[in-house]
């Protein structure tokens, strides 16, 4: 959104708790609905809208909604603490043009996780041979943290949740 940067909710578990509080759970087809909440500051929800499970947002109507709400909100507001990160030596091997590996680098963006290494695996041989190495496999995207080698965007961006207190 422009490089708004904002926190992300899963409604894993227990399976959509959240989105029934909102009004959003589709019990029938056991889904959520595709919706957007935006609660200010204080806490306060100030707008909800649906588009139906199968709809699509306005992004820039929801873009210039979210800085209408920042702009008027009068509250006292804190600064977002800056997750630690990673360990030093953590890598996020992507490739070009995978929607898997834009979630993860949308992940890594949303966190301030600017210090995690990205190497792309499509446009680097020696990031492919290095993968390769470690994990058995030059599929990605994956995380490298701790020695570990994570695979799948689901997986990484959990992990990368995980290690920021977040998930």
């Amino acid at each position: 959104m422009g490089g708004v940067s904002f926190p992300l909710l899963s409604d894993f578990h227990p399976k959509g708790k959240v989105a029934e509080s909102f009004g959003l759970y589709l019990a029938d087809a056991g889904i959520t609905d595709r919706a957007t909440v935006l609660i200010d500051a204080g806490g306060t929800i100030r707008h909800i809208s649906s588009v139906g499970p199968g709809g699509k947002r306005d992004m820039n109507e929801l873009l210039a909604m979210a800085k209408k709400l920042d702009a008027e909100y009068e509250g006292e507001t804190k600064d977002v603490a800056k997750p630690e990160g990673l360990p030093a030596g953590s890598v996020l091997f992507v490739k070009s043009n995978c929607i898997f590996s834009r979630w993860a680098q949308a992940a890594r963006a949303n966190l301030h996780l600017d210090d995690l290494a990205l190497k792309n695996v499509s446009e680097d041989a020696d990031a492919k041979a290095e993968l390769e190495n470690l994990g058995g496999s030059h599929q990605a995207p994956a995380l490298l943290v701790d020695g570990e080698v994570h695979y799948e965007s689901g997986a990484i961006v959990q992990a990368l949740g995980e290690r920021c207190g977040i998930a």
